[in-house]
């Protein structure tokens, strides 16, 4: 089974692309972030991202989607755009018939790290770890990416 796992954002949106294989192999397939021009207008950033992430998905063809929740933080604005991005991959998610999973960046620190309040570095290294790699994934949005996508592996024992 494949799965994509998305860290939204409309400036950045990490993505990655696992592979868990019987026995619970995990495999790195891809990874990396979908970049949209700051000082361009937000549906166009959007359509950018849409176009993407479809693309991702018909050269990857994953099974199922992970997608971290939001969790309102100090700046709405901010909130409100990523928001938007999120949905947009949920969209394509659903058109391309994917099984769509949310989960909340403490249950994807708790997955991986048994503990909730695990720090970036904990993360990356946790993430490097159950993909057998040999560097800590970069950037740190395809990183996230891929720990959601790890989270469904473990949390739907795939």
């Amino acid at each position: 089974m494949k799965i994509i796992g998305i860290d939204p954002g409309t400036g950045r949106l990490g993505f990655g692309v696992i592979e868990v294989s019987k026995g619970n192999k995990v495999r790195f397939i891809t990874g990396g972030v979908i970049t949209t021009p700051a000082h361009t207008s937000l549906p166009i950033r959007l359509e950018d991202i849409y176009n993407s992430l479809h693309e991702i998905i018909e050269e990857t063809h994953p099974d199922a989607m992970s997608i971290e929740k939001l969790f309102f933080a100090q700046n709405v604005t901010t909130a409100m755009s990523v928001s938007h991005a999120r949905g947009v991959a949920m969209l394509v998610g659903q058109q391309c018939h994917l099984e769509i999973a949310e989960y909340t960046p403490l249950q994807i620190k708790q997955t991986l790290t048994g503990y909730g309040r695990a720090d970036k570095k904990q993360m990356q290294e946790m993430v490097r770890l159950h993909l057998n790699m040999k560097e800590i994934p970069k950037p740190d949005d395809a990183a996230d990416a891929l720990a959601a996508a790890i989270t469904y592996s473990l949390m739907s024992r795939v």
